[in-house]
């Protein structure tokens, strides 16, 4: 037996799901610093705005991920295909409802974020289906615990959007915004691969048992709502920058999210691996907590690392990702690692609970999310005081979520 066949034999399919994503956060991260370089402080912001609407939109996805991965695992076999059947049912029409809604609310989402054009909203409208459709692709793959394919669809999707963009960047060299949309876009359809059989129970007559499906609808809802607080934590302040400051310093401070939220992007590795992991421990009748160390721990020593780098090297980071052309953001850079990073730690909290079906965190997370959106929407006197806000909260959040925890063993 060769030595590479053993090193082989020795990489767990969840290993191997865990350098996927590394991979696939460097892939992005590349995307984003690229993006950065070739487009400048004030087209960049226009990327970002893209990107970080396909993020906003990832709450109704992760949720239909979510709740094919957790009842892949949980519902009997006699149940499956009825109940993946009416989440794809669900995904398309939901996809296509919300992207309408982009396509023709176009021009009003062109005068609130101040864009050149409104064409890139529109080309990105199309795109909603295929991210809803591959969303419950990938739960299944998920709650299969097929990390391989799973990993594919991730790598599809990244280095597609990455070589697309690129290219037509390169080749056409004009609207930025729309041909970044156009490589967006064309990434969501490699992203379907490798892809499961499409079954809308059109045409047969499925049935799902009243009390699964009493399950999966209340799992889905509360679901949402998670998913959706989470993002209002994470993203509300970039949109919100970007309607209250400048082009420029949106620019500016859109590369500095991008370098603090490593920490984040991590963090969602372990996050899906936990909730799987989770639910068979409870199924089984077996320990949940030893996991949730774990991962807490995971990530509060990358989250340390990460912190304490940014607050030694911020001008040295940020020209190397970005450019001098982005160094004015030196001095906040160690402040936003750390809000994320708190954020990381509570959102381990809030998806184990979750798995547990125990629901209270998630509205800690709701309160603490709309907090932060109205602290800057009346406090944005500077792009600091921005940042120190969402220290505030996401460390309350984090003292929270202990103290149920500890009130909940």
């Amino acid at each position: 037996m060769t030595v590479s066949s053993i090193t082989l034999k020795r990489i767990s399919p969840q290993q191997l799901f865990m350098i996927s994503v590394l991979v696939v956060n460097a892939g992005n991260y590349l995307y984003n610093l690229l993006l950065g370089r070739f487009l400048g402080p004030e087209v960049f912001a226009e990327a970002a705005l893209l990107v970080t609407l396909l993020l906003v939109l990832s709450f109704l996805g992760m949720t239909f991920q979510l709740a094919m991965a957790k009842f892949t695992a949980q519902l009997p076999s006699n149940q499956w295909e009825a109940f993946r059947a009416r989440i794809n049912k669900y995904a398309l029409l939901l996809g296509c409802a919300m992207g309408a809604l982009l396509v023709f609310g176009a021009p009003a989402l062109q005068q609130l974020f101040h864009t050149e054009s409104a064409f890139m909203f529109r080309i990105f409208g199309i795109g909603v289906p295929i991210y809803f459709l591959m969303s419950v692709n990938r739960g299944q793959f998920q709650g299969e615990e097929d990390y391989a394919k799973l990993s594919l669809s991730y790598q599809l999707e990244m280095w597609g959007r990455l070589i697309i963009t690129f290219l037509v960047l390169v080749l056409f060299g004009k609207e930025y915004g729309t041909l970044v949309a156009i490589g967006i876009v064309a990434s969501l359809f490699l992203g379907l691969f490798p892809m499961k059989r499409i079954n809308l129970g059109l045409r047969d007559i499925i049935k799902i048992d009243k009390h699964n499906l009493d399950l999966v609808k209340k799992f889905m809802w509360i679901t949402a709502c998670y998913e959706l607080t989470q993002i209002i934590i994470n993203n509300s302040d970039i949109l919100l920058v970007k309607h209250f400051f400048s082009p420029e310093e949106a620019g500016l401070y859109a590369s500095l999210a991008l370098i603090g939220r490593v920490v984040y992007f991590v963090a969602w590795m372990f996050v899906m691996l936990l909730l799987p992991t989770v639910v068979k421990l409870k199924k089984n009748g077996e320990e949940t907590s030893p996991v949730l160390f774990k991962y807490v721990g995971y990530i509060s020593m990358l989250s340390s690392v990460i912190v304490l780098a940014c607050a030694i090297f911020p001008k040295l980071i940020i020209t190397i990702l970005f450019g001098e052309a982005y160094v004015g953001m030196a001095g906040l850079l160690w402040q936003y690692a750390l809000a994320t990073s708190l954020f990381a730690i509570a959102n381990i909290f809030t998806y184990y609970f979750l798995s547990l079906e125990k629901y209270t965190p998630i509205w800690f997370s709701a309160i603490f999310g709309v907090s932060q959106i109205v602290l800057v929407i009346f406090f944005h006197s500077s792009l600091a005081f921005v940042v120190q806000l969402q220290i505030v909260v996401m460390l309350a959040l984090l003292v929270t979520q202990l103290l149920y925890f500890v009130a909940n063993r």
